[in-house]
């Protein structure tokens, strides 16, 4: 008799939060509702073993989590592949219809919204788990915190679900929901989000599934991923007829278009609404229709050869500089970013902007108070690209010291950069240089990003890279909001950063115009570290794509005692690797590789794999190419290559030809690749 009335009161739940949440059309009160959620509860605690984890009371629970699982998905997530114009588009359409010799059908076009992905696995009509995108192939866990959001139903409203079933969603801020939010933050004196779709994948990874619960998400599903074969759906339209049969929140606006020209109206026409949409839309996702015919076209590396997405030109804004600040990087290049009066571009409230160097700032002719149009493309850095009214403030000069030492800057004749010379003792270097040896392209050390670094820098504990291998739990728990647990943990990090690969820790040490590429190269060519400490400029230009700067800068490093000092005090607290193997075979002998995309490896692994293999690892395609390695949003060298009919491959196809395994720690972080786009630590700025 329980077990009736229980299950009576969650469909009655979830129908009146189907109405509210996802039709925003209440049938009952907020009163009435709460009532019916009270004798849920009740039920419950009355038979707690008839619990079930799709009941209405199940969504939030559970304690936070340390870390998040990493979960292979059944069937890709695939990206998409772009353009940006009628003709482009056309020009797809038609290679489609050439492949497959005979015309592709109709079309669904619908809004690409502005959010992140995520994946949601149903089984047996309940949810089990969800998933980020990641890299792709594996995301990470996140079912808690899904779970919290009212519009996605715990259960699927059919009797006869799929046995199992991948369903793709967007989860989004709405624009109202992110003011709201910044408003009330405001008052509260709490962190303001920065952009909706930041603020979405922030929120989506919290530990704390209570915490996410608080944060305003909502989510479109659009389509499927894989599932099982007792589901057999006949076109994306009708999937997405499916996903609100089952009262999956879908949005309103998929449409099917018979052809090119009902594409392109449907193109025009969300256009030209889409300031005027709930939610922040930045292009149409166009796919053919017919699933027979998808199967046809198939896959081009990781990306749908049946789907592209229409992108919309960016959006520009005018506003007026307020002044600009000069921060210092890595390695000591001054960067000048502008101050601005607070406007909204593409849905984001943006304040500063980068203006590259002094030179572009003189271009531009840029003043204090000048009125100037700035661009934002996607989640780029936003930058000024014209003066509208020069204005009547004061000139920017550039400064003389640096403003976080204030050493005396120099500027080299054959650059347009400033830098501070005090690498060994700039507060600003130190930071930015710990941060990046602690990075995934070098010692891969978990747990030190920016603000630690500065907290142990600050604290006096960090002065170099070293002083992160002899820091113990009993000095870290000294710090603020620094616990015994997050301690050992940190310290377990360090520890774990000691076993690293050659290529790796070459890296790490931060030589100017040496990246993981020549790294690899130079652990290659010079097997003993003081091989290459004293390795001349005239030895190393004599090795292929070591140009002279690159050697100059190598030469200069090492030429500095306290740098040599480090790399042997790294060694005596313990950093090791295995010793630089030899040529394994010639099986790649003559072979010219391009590396291009991200993978689960990172590049300073893939090169010295390819070159302990007799290959050659370039940075640029050209008919003398032999294979390209394309990860995932490989861009301009994918097509390149492409259109040259060189082989391509991508990381599965590479693991497969020689025998390796998948790493298991693979990560969709980014890489750390330049600091001289660093908008980060505030510094004195100029009047």
């Amino acid at each position: 008799m329980i077990n009736d009335l229980l299950e009576k009161t969650r469909e009655s739940i979830r129908y009146h939060a189907y109405r509210y949440y996802v039709l925003d059309d209440p049938e009952v009160s907020d009163a009435e509702y709460d009532a019916l959620f009270d004798q849920l509860l009740a039920l419950e605690r009355e038979r707690p073993e008839l619990v079930t984890p799709d009941s209405p009371s199940q969504r939030v629970g559970g304690t936070p989590l340390d870390a998040f699982e990493s979960i292979v998905h059944r069937s890709p997530m695939l990206s998409l592949d772009k353009c940006n114009s009628l003709e482009e588009f056309t020009a797809w359409v038609r290679r489609c219809e050439t492949d497959l010799d005979r015309p592709i059908g109709s079309f669904v076009c619908e809004p690409k919204f502005d959010g992140v992905a995520v994946n949601l696995l149903y089984e047996n009509g309940s949810l089990t788990q969800a998933t980020t995108r990641g890299d792709g192939v594996q995301g990470e866990l996140i079912t808690a915190n899904v779970r919290t959001i009212k519009e996605i139903p715990l259960r699927l409203n059919t009797p006869n679900p799929p046995e199992w079933i991948e369903i793709r969603g967007e989860v989004y801020i709405t624009k109202k929901d992110f003011e709201d939010y910044n408003k009330k933050a405001l008052e509260n004196d709490e962190k303001l989000f920065v952009s909706p779709r930041n603020s979405a994948a922030g929120s989506l990874r919290q530990k704390d599934p209570k915490e996410t619960d608080k944060r305003p998400l909502s989510i479109f599903c659009y389509s499927i991923g894989g599932y099982s074969e007792d589901y057999q759906p006949t076109s994306h339209y009708d999937v997405i007829d499916d996903l609100r049969t089952w009262r999956l929140p879908v949005n309103e606006f998929p449409h099917v278009c018979p052809d090119i020209a009902a594409c392109d109206g449907y193109i025009q026409e969300m256009q030209a609404r889409r300031d005027m949409l709930p939610y922040e839309i930045d292009g149409i996702v166009i796919k053919v229709n017919d699933l027979a015919t998808q199967r046809d076209l198939g896959f081009l590396i990781r990306q749908p050869r049946w789907a592209l997405a229409y992108k919309y030109p960016p959006v520009d804004a005018s506003t007026t500089l307020e002044g600009v600040d000069y921060q210092v990087g890595r390695t000591g290049a001054l960067t000048p970013v502008a101050r601005l009066s607070p406007v909204k571009v593409g849905g984001v409230t943006v304040s500063n902007a980068t203006l590259h160097n002094q030179d572009e700032i003189e271009r531009l002719g840029l003043r204090i108070g000048s009125k100037v149009i700035l661009h934002r493309a996607g989640d780029v850095i936003p930058k000024i690209v014209k003066v509208v009214e020069a204005g009547d403030g004061s000139v920017i000069n550039a400064p003389t010291q640096c403003p976080s030492c204030g050493s005396l800057l120099t500027r080299r004749q054959d650059e347009v950069i400033l830098r501070c010379d005090n690498v060994l003792t700039c507060p600003a270097q130190r930071m930015h240089s710990i941060i990046y040896f602690c990075s995934r392209e070098c010692m891969d050390i978990k747990g030190l990003g920016p603000q630690r670094v500065k907290q142990l820098l600050d604290s006096g504990l960090v002065n170099r890279n070293s002083d992160l291998f002899q820091l113990s739990v009993e000095s870290l728990v000294e710090l603020e909001r620094m616990a015994e647990k997050g301690a050992e943990s940190l310290v377990n990090a360090i520890e774990a950063g000691k076993t690293t690969t050659y290529a790796r820790f070459i890296n790490s040490l931060g030589i100017r115009n040496v990246g993981e590429d020549t790294s690899s190269i130079l652990a290659f060519r010079f097997p003993n570290i003081e091989d290459l400490m004293s390795a001349s400029v005239e030895l190393l230009t004599g090795i292929e794509n070591i140009a002279e700067t690159i050697a100059e800068g190598i030469v200069d490093f090492f030429a500095t005692e306290a740098n040599r000092n480090e790399v042997r005090r790294l060694i005596e607290l313990g950093v090791h690797w295995e010793e630089a193997a030899a040529i394994e075979d010639d099986v790649l002998e003559g072979q010219v590789w391009v590396l291009t995309g991200a993978a689960s490896r990172s590049r300073t692994e893939l090169t010295a794999f390819l070159t302990s293999k007799g290959a050659k690892v370039s940075s640029s395609v050209s008919k003398n190419t032999t294979v390209v390695f394309a990860g995932e949003n490989a861009g301009s060298k994918l097509s390149k290559a492409l259109n040259l009919g060189i082989e391509v491959i991508d990381e599965d196809e590479f693991n497969a030809r020689f025998n390796l395994d998948t790493e298991e720690d693979a990560t969709d972080a980014p890489a750390v690749t330049s600091d001289e786009s660093e908008l980060t630590t505030r510094q004195t700025p100029q009047k």
